[in-house]
């Protein structure tokens, strides 16, 4: 493998404005009116001179930065929701420029870092697959030597030649990681977006990206998933509050990122000031888990458990399917829930507030630390609202059961019923 540098982070910032707007552009009109009123406005502000910019106002979602990252090596971005770690990978991407510090790239990038990022609505899938290609840099005829591949892994023949603005997320998904992966970019970004895609094509998404890794390339990868990053990442950091707070070998960052998590667990988290990818036409506003008596307190092994989910509705949907699935420490999948499985659609319009509460029965999970991934998906847009990591919480010693069971892969299979409790209606956006 060689040694060369492919990515080099020195002293990296990021600041942003909380409440900012971008400023609209002038008409020559607006011009005119402007110079005119200039006298006026300066003695305005000899009159009452404004007070300098608040700090409270800035937000550094990135600062003091460094690291940097072998050609061929395979690194993990860890850290929890507001980490800074979609800020970074958007500055890596030159999709975003830094506050402070700089950032070396030798090589061509590939980006994925949201659902059909770089893609044209009004575009085919085919005709997006060549656009891509040349924003990468890439000769036609190379694109045309991976096109069938593309089209095969992304599992969207029929559909090539139809608008991508007819997509659903998932196909969406499919034809942009395809793209991303197949045109060969000496460097890959991958954020967190393989999450929301079935198990079949997230077993698929990280065996590509293992070859890419074993073919020399280098990967940056984001996840939440800790087992994915031990298995494709020789090394990662870690990031909290935007700062760089370890960096060496997969297994440490992991074990570091679990600690953290354990520090942080709860019963109760107000998911309203999340950060989100996108402006969801729905959202989850908190989550709290209890006892299955509703006690609060964290869960023992072989109860029943509570999960209780609130969404506010910005936009009227309907069949949608509302998700909350556990995952072990060692990024494990052990118990899926949703109320498609319940035998409930969700249908809300604009302004609603609902209270889902999912009663999971005798649950046989080990004393241990698990998180909560919640979603929200409709099957007409796809995906609405994710959270990969809305709680972390603690299962406790049972004396029935000292060991607790979930010793077999795959999701465990409890009992549960799911339970809605309408709330007063909203007009107005929290978030």
């Amino acid at each position: 493998m060689s040694q060369s540098v492919a990515v080099r982070v020195s002293h990296l910032g990021k600041q942003y404005r909380l409440g900012a707007t971008q400023a609209s552009y002038n008409t020559f009109r607006d011009a005119i009116i402007q110079t005119a009123t200039l006298p006026v406005r300066a003695l305005g502000r000899v009159l009452r001179p404004s007070s300098a910019p608040s700090q409270r106002t800035l937000f550094w979602a990135l600062q003091d930065v460094s690291f940097q990252v072998q050609q061929g090596e395979a690194i993990g971005i860890i850290g929890s929701n507001g980490a800074g770690k979609s800020t970074l990978l958007k500055i890596l991407s030159r999709i975003t420029d830094p506050s402070a510090g700089r950032v070396e790239v030798y090589g061509r990038v590939g980006s994925l870092l949201e659902v059909g990022t770089g893609f044209h609505p009004e575009l085919t899938g085919r005709e997006n697959v060549y656009l891509n290609g040349a924003i990468l840099g890439m000769r036609r005829s190379e694109i045309a030597r991976k096109f069938d591949e593309i089209v095969a892994f992304a599992e969207v023949e029929k559909f090539i030649d139809t608008a991508v603005k007819h997509y659903s997320s998932g196909m969406y998904l499919r034809l942009a990681f395809a793209v991303a992966a197949h045109l060969e970019p000496e460097i890959l970004v991958v954020d967190e977006v393989l999450a929301v895609g079935d198990s079949h094509f997230q077993k698929k998404c990280m065996n590509k990206m293992s070859d890419v890794a074993h073919e020399g390339r280098t990967i940056l990868f984001v996840s939440h998933n800790m087992q994915a990053i031990t298995s494709l990442c020789s090394s990662a950091i870690v990031l909290n509050a935007g700062q760089l707070v370890f960096q060496g070998t997969a297994q440490e960052a992991v074990a570091l990122y679990l600690q953290q998590s354990q520090d942080a667990s709860q019963l109760y988290t107000d998911l309203r000031t999340a950060r989100r990818k996108s402006n969801p036409k729905a959202i989850f506003e908190s989550i709290q888990i209890t006892s299955g008596q509703g006690e609060s307190r964290f869960p023992k092994t072989g109860e029943d458990v509570q999960i209780a989910v609130q969404i506010r509705c910005f936009e009227p949907i309907r069949d949608a399917s509302v998700c909350v699935v556990i995952w072990d420490s060692a990024g494990g999948r052990v118990i899926d829930a949703n109320t498609r499985m319940a035998g409930q659609d969700v249908t809300l319009s604009q302004g609603d507030v609902g209270i889902w509460t999912f009663c999971l029965r005798d649950v046989l999970l080990r004393p241990a630390f698990y998180r909560i991934e919640a979603y929200i998906g409709d099957v007409y847009l796809g995906g609405i609202d994710y959270l990969p990591n809305a709680l972390t919480f603690e299962v406790q010693m049972n004396p029935e059961y000292p060991m607790g069971t979930v010793d077999y892969p795959g999701s465990y299979r409890c009992q549960f019923e799911v339970q809605y409790y309408p709330a007063e209606q909203a007009v107005e956006r929290s978030v």
